[in-house]
């Protein structure tokens, strides 16, 4: 099921490996494996992709970043096949990808000559791109009846689903908003009154998700094999500047 109706779907770069994704869940709906255990195989293939990143073999860190995001994917759509969503791999999901995008930063910084206050800034950068694309998708989906399961900011601990354990989604939640809380107040604080503005056309949204995770680790993969290590942390140091220009946008037009 689309998370939008037809009419506001736009080209998502951050979602090209939905199709295969939807291979990769069809394929598991009848096994024993769970979204969680997906969450697992994108954890282990990003902690291989950094691996092969610092040992050089860049052509397979490109491999395992991209499998990386195919399974990042894969996971939801698995739990929606199931029918089993559950918040303990929500959070799960989330504070696995933070942790392994500073390690991914912190592998380039250890093959480049980058400083490591570069490193610093350009993973904050690429989690406020992260955090703006979420919000204004988030936000979009609810202004046009699309799906309405997430929630713009996550505030209180919601209470454990069917099969799971509350201590289980206590610890994850208190991760997840010790390690996101800063960037959500930070848009928020940005852009406050982005849910009441018009509704975002579709090629504000197209241009907005080269901020999605699965876009920032295919322009790192191809980076990386096209001899560019040096400019990676730059390029989203720099990159991090079209948060205001996005935000300008839509204050200025919508």
């Amino acid at each position: 099921m689309s998370k939008l109706p037809k009419e506001h779907k736009f080209i998502d770069f951050s979602d090209y490996g939905r199709p295969i994704a939807r291979l990769i869940a069809n394929s598991l709906k009848n096994t024993n494996f769970t979204a969680i255990h997906v969450t697992i195989g994108f954890i282990i293939s990003g902690l291989i992709a950094i691996f092969c990143i610092i040992t050089g073999y860049y052509w397979l860190a490109a491999f395992f970043l991209i499998f990386k995001s195919i399974l990042d994917a894969a996971d939801g759509e698995l739990a929606r096949l199931k029918q089993k969503p559950s918040y303990t791999g929500r959070y799960l999901d989330s504070v696995a990808d933070i942790i392994l995008n500073a390690m991914f930063f912190i592998s380039i910084w250890f093959i480049s000559n980058n400083t490591i206050w570069i490193c610093l800034l350009a993973f904050l950068g690429l989690q406020l791109q992260g955090t703006l694309y979420n919000y204004y998708y988030v936000i979009l989906r609810n202004k046009v009846d699309g799906d309405t399961t997430s929630r713009v900011f996550e505030y209180n601990t919601p209470i454990a689903l069917k099969g799971e354990a509350q201590k289980h989604v206590n610890v994850l939640f208190g991760l997840y908003k010790l390690l996101y809380g800063a960037f959500d107040k930070t848009i928020y604080t940005l852009d406050s009154n982005a849910d009441l503005g018009k509704i975002l056309p579709n090629w504000l949204m197209t241009g907005i998700s080269t901020f999605g995770l699965g876009f920032q680790l295919l322009i790192i993969a191809l980076m990386l094999v096209l001899g560019l290590k040096a400019f990676i942390l730059p390029f989203f140091l720099t990159y991090t500047l079209m948060v205001f220009v996005f935000i300008g946008i839509r204050k200025l037009f919508y």
